[in-house]
């Protein structure tokens, strides 16, 4: 199924017995990975998402099908993830999309490479989100509140998990052992917000092997600007 102790002024951490954050002021930057177990180009890029563990963003890993038909089916990947990434090729005006790509607060990273210098943490949230776990297993709720005089909002939820791998055995990565975090294994948008709102999400089962965050992502829904994310890690 496919449907993620705060850092000060940039990203709030739930300490795991508490399973809830509210976001700071600052907003939390996002950074999504469009990548493939088929392109040959983008484990590299692969790695460089994992440098992300413990610091004060959201990451994500969103694995795309298109590189299947070369020999090798990517087992993270996902048609859904594609069609985002065309809606982000649009926003930013592209001509088309490409793997590896990097995606900060909405917008095309093409000189991602520089690495976190590159990212700002001193931006102003444009909304504030408290997350919680439910009282059912999996269960999450979420308080969106936008600033004032904020436009329509929307938003979406991933799963993501850490520490897989994978042998391939076929493409361009064939001979490759490649290892994985922040893979997204759900994937869910959700509509068109005005003003404060409550949004609910039902997560897949943790597992012990493969670290859960619960993220959402809150953002402008005509520039797809991002106004604010959280990221969660509880069981």
């Amino acid at each position: 199924m496919w449907f993620s102790s705060a850092v000060i002024s940039a990203v709030a951490w739930a300490a795991p017995t508490s399973c809830e954050v509210t976001s700071g002021d600052r907003l939390t930057p996002v950074i999504e990975l469009y990548t493939s177990e088929g392109c040959s180009s983008c484990p590299p890029a692969d790695q460089w998402l994992s440098t992300m563990k413990g610091k004060p963003v959201v990451a994500q890993a969103f694995h795309v099908a298109y590189w299947d038909y070369i020999g090798w089916k990517d087992p993270f990947a996902n048609p859904a993830f594609t069609v985002r990434q065309r809606e982000i090729a649009f926003a930013n005006r592209l001509s088309g999309i490409y793997t590896p790509q990097l995606v900060r607060n909405g917008r095309d990273w093409a000189n991602w490479r520089q690495s976190l210098q590159a990212v700002d943490f001193n931006a102003s949230a444009k909304a504030t989100i408290h997350l919680q776990g439910g009282t059912r297993a999996n269960a999450f709720e979420a308080r969106v509140t936008p600033v004032a005089g904020s436009g329509p909002w929307t938003a979406y939820w991933t799963t993501t998990e850490h520490n897989y791998s994978s042998h391939v055995k076929a493409g361009e990565n064939a001979g490759e052992y490649l290892k994985h975090d922040f893979v997204v294994r759900q994937y869910a948008p959700v509509g068109r917000y005005e003003g404060a709102q409550t949004l609910t999400f039902y997560a897949i089962p943790a597992q012990a092997d493969h670290p859960r965050q619960i993220n959402l992502v809150v953002s402008d829904i005509q520039t797809g600007e991002t106004l604010q994310a959280v990221s969660l890690s509880c069981s």
